[in-house]
């Protein structure tokens, strides 16, 4: 039960978990180690769970017909992923989620999310609650696409997420922000250069 402190801390944030739960809830969760370049969805499969980041980096993206790739979110620890689309109606998804690091992934199977929620009750409020954020999220991010300059997303990024810039490629930091890494790496010098 050890190695899951930390996603019973993350947790704990939302709703407090007595022993007995925590106890329960091991036996749901799937540990699963995935290697720097592993794919732990790729574009068409069904998203068959939703994953907790205990270590490691992720990034979900997908590719348009270009063949430019376009990077939704980053995952650190404490964070989760999946594709929620194709987790909740089955259905073949439209993005990649991709270890940029080694990673320890905590799973749990969209078959196993109903038992869970019988045994442990307080966690349909918390997945409620982590869906929630993830729209919210989802919504200022398109809003601040269309009304932040591309300087104003860049430090909004640095502001809100302060130790992932240095975790991933500049190109992907770049993709994610929708800017080219020349126009980047402009941005960054004329931050600097403020400072």
């Amino acid at each position: 039960m050890e190695e899951f402190t930390q996603l019973f801390e993350v947790i704990n944030q939302q709703v407090s978990l007595e022993d007995s739960d925590k106890e329960k809830l091991c036996k749901f969760f799937e540990i699963n180690y995935y290697k720097k370049g592993d794919y732990i969805l790729k574009v068409g499969e069904v998203a068959r769970s939703v994953c907790y980041i205990n270590n490691g980096c992720t990034r979900m993206f997908y590719l348009d017909e270009q063949g430019q790739e376009h990077i939704i979110m980053f995952s650190v620890e404490g964070w989760w992923t999946s594709d929620l689309g194709s987790l909740i109606s089955q259905t073949p998804s439209d993005f990649n989620v991709e270890c940029l690091e080694d990673s320890e992934v905590f799973e749990i199977s969209h078959s196993n999310l109903d038992p869970m929620f019988f045994e442990v009750p307080k966690m349909e409020r918390f997945f409620r609650k982590l869906v929630e954020r993830a729209y919210v999220a989802s919504q200022n991010r398109i809003v601040k696409s269309f009304s932040l300059t591309a300087k104003e997303r860049y430090l909004e990024f640095n502001e809100q997420y302060p130790h992932i810039e240095t975790r991933i490629p500049q190109y992907m930091l770049a993709s994610y922000l929708g800017i080219t890494k020349e126009f980047l790496s402009k941005i960054k010098n004329s931050v600097k250069n403020k400072s």
